[in-house]
């Protein structure tokens, strides 16, 4: 991976803002990549609501961090190269947005743009039940290349806590980018029973 790869981080209003705050601590842990934050203004209400966090809190997490209205910042641009972008989580009116190309805010922008440049994109779906709208605009999304991936819990790890539900899907999201990490180990079967003598 190259020294400077650029990856974009965008929370917004679904719930699951827990996702976006640990990927950026882990980019940060980890190390070798630059990362962009764009943050919608419900999703700022979400992140206060569910983890306490303060905007500069969560502004110090990320490299840069842009307002949802700088249509002119840098990662609106397909000139600005990057890894790609996860929104995490991504809230069915962001889904919607992306979609059908609204770019009506530079989050929705700068998905436009990865998904023109042919970049990685990766939505972490928050929604449930599903209705007939979000799985046309997931299969849309899917069609133009993106990475419709709902943060779902791995239990057959038999996970002991949130943290440990929440590490895993971040390394998954991870692993979408090429990115090495720690948090949760390659599955490698279910172990064989031992045979009664």
């Amino acid at each position: 991976m190259p020294a400077k790869a650029r990856l974009i981080v965008g929370i917004t209003g679904a719930t699951g803002a827990a996702y976006g705050v640990r990927l950026l601590q882990q980019l940060r842990r980890l190390g070798g990549v630059h990362t962009h934050l764009v943050v919608s203004s419900a999703g700022w209400l979400s992140l206060r609501a569910e983890t306490g966090l303060e905007r500069r809190e969560l502004e110090a997490l990320a490299d840069e961090a842009h307002p949802i209205g700088d249509v002119a910042a840098s990662i609106a641009s397909g000139s600005f190269a990057t890894l790609g972008m996860v929104v995490a989580p991504c809230s069915m009116k962001t889904l919607a947005a992306v979609a059908h190309g609204l770019s009506d805010n530079l989050l929705s922008r700068a998905a436009d743009v990865c998904l023109k440049e042919r970049r990685r994109l990766v939505l972490l779906a928050r929604e449930t039940p599903l209705n007939l709208a979000h799985l046309r605009n997931m299969t849309l999304v899917t069609e133009m290349g993106g990475v419709v991936m709902p943060p779902l819990p791995a239990l057959y790890l038999r996970p002991r806590s949130i943290d440990e539900m929440i590490d895993h899907t971040v390394g998954r999201v991870l692993e979408q980018f090429g990115i090495e990490h720690d948090l949760a180990a390659a599955w490698q079967g279910w172990p064989q029973p031992s045979e009664g003598r």
